[in-house]
């Protein structure tokens, strides 16, 4: 292998970066592709808020579900082709979900988005690794992560104008059309995705770590592990709540237009975007990264009150929203590395699967919770509960810290 091969260069860095983001922005815009139409779907089919909520908890339970196995999957056919079986088939969920004639057919088009998203993490974060030079994956790994909030902030300013210009189903049906025009973008540059150089070298390491099944399981027992599990947990209902009811709950509380509610939500996530930025120069400056967790929920848990009291103007609570977002961005960066900090010597990779698997709980959990609230008609309760438990997580995040300083205190004093 020649050494131009070997080492990527900037333009190759910077097209499997582009198109690995483009990719997980879409991965991310079908986690939405319901909750912006949850006004129409109600009327069109006589549904509950809960029974629209459980469509969410159906996708993010496949989702969970798939994760796990994907991961086995990437490992023996490699990222590229897994990558684009995600991507068709959230183009197919997406024209299920258009002409679905019941609620029935509106739970297997959430199957199939869910299972179309089950594989993007393993396949992206193995893309990356594979096919971006070491030097230039920091940036590789924040273009993923804003991207991902792009592509949340992107769904309900698309979905929603169309849904009501033209009706839910053609919504539906233009949004089918995004994951296709991306893969076909995908497949035109598909040689720069191959990740099959090496695949040897990961089966290899997997095996003998197979060897050491006895001592793979030791992180379990750590106690900071399942604090952080505990804080995803958490976190993910804040964050469930923001993403399925949040604009409905503008709308009921505060008599604003369904278009204008879809702002709010945009608001909050273009802002998180923001604060992811902003929070990385903030935890590259600190150890103690639940002090940063602690500001940026902080303030994130008074907004969402403010908003809750319905005190305030409407244009002042979709602005609300913006400050929402931008705490729980800022507490972004931080959260992983305080994760990353707390997780046993060789055992990071195994520690961050389990933790973010409380993500995915949380986001099944969330919208059955914050739906049966809505069906209460107490939308102000959405707010107050994601303001709670963006409180609740600093419990867990300053007990994961204080741990791991304790820790990093006791190796220092044994090495004097």
């Amino acid at each position: 292998m020649n050494a131009s091969a070997a080492t990527p260069t900037l333009r190759q860095d910077a097209q499997v970066i582009s198109l690995e983001g483009l990719a997980h922005g879409v991965s991310h815009f079908f986690h939405l592709i319901l909750a912006p139409l949850f006004p129409w779907l109600k009327e069109a089919f006589g549904l509950s808020y809960a029974e629209l909520g459980f469509l969410m908890t159906v996708f993010f339970v496949v989702s969970g579900v798939g994760q796990a196995a994907s991961g086995f999957v990437v490992d023996r056919i490699g990222a590229r082709n897994v990558l684009f079986f995600g991507l068709g088939c959230l183009g197919i969920s997406a024209l299920v979900l258009a002409v679905a004639p019941s609620y029935l057919f509106l739970l297997l088009g959430s199957m199939l988005a869910g299972l179309g998203n089950s594989v993007f993490h393993p396949a992206c974060f193995t893309l990356l690794n594979k096919r971006v030079s070491p030097a230039r994956l920091g940036h590789a790994f924040s273009v993923h992560g804003i991207c991902g909030n792009l592509g949340w902030a992107a769904a309900p300013v698309f979905l929603a104008p169309l849904a009501a210009g033209f009706g839910w189903r053609f919504a539906l049906a233009a949004a089918a059309c995004i994951p296709l025009a991306v893969l076909a973008l995908l497949l035109v540059y598909r040689n720069i995705l191959d990740t099959a150089d090496g695949r040897e070298a990961v089966t290899t390491t997997h095996k003998n770590e197979a060897l050491k099944t006895g001592r793979a399981l030791d992180f379990m027992r750590v106690p900071a592990v399942w604090m952080c599990f505990l804080f995803f947990f958490i976190t993910a209902m804040a964050l469930g709540g923001v993403q399925s009811f949040s604009s409905t709950g503008l709308h009921e509380l505060y008599g604003m237009s369904l278009a204008t509610a879809t702002v709010g939500y945009t608001a909050y996530m273009l802002a998180s975007a923001a604060g992811m930025l902003w929070g990385g120069f903030l935890a590259a400056k600190t150890t103690r990264h639940e002090r940063t967790i602690a500001m940026g929920f902080t303030a994130s848990g008074i907004f969402a009150m403010t908003i809750a009291s319905g005190a305030v103007p409407p244009l002042m609570a979709v602005l609300l929203m913006g400050g929402v977002g931008l705490g729980a961005g800022i507490a972004g960066p931080s959260r992983d590395l305080l994760i990353r900090a707390a997780a046993p010597k060789n055992a990071t990779g195994r520690v961050y699967g389990v933790v973010y698997s409380g993500l995915d709980i949380g986001l099944a959990l969330a919208p059955l919770m914050f739906g049966a609230v809505m069906d209460g008609s107490h939308p102000a309760w959405v707010f107050v509960g994601i303001g709670l438990f963006q409180w609740l997580a600093l419990l867990t995040a300053f007990r994961v810290g204080s741990n791991t300083e304790s820790k990093r205190a006791a190796a220092q004093a044994s090495t004097v």
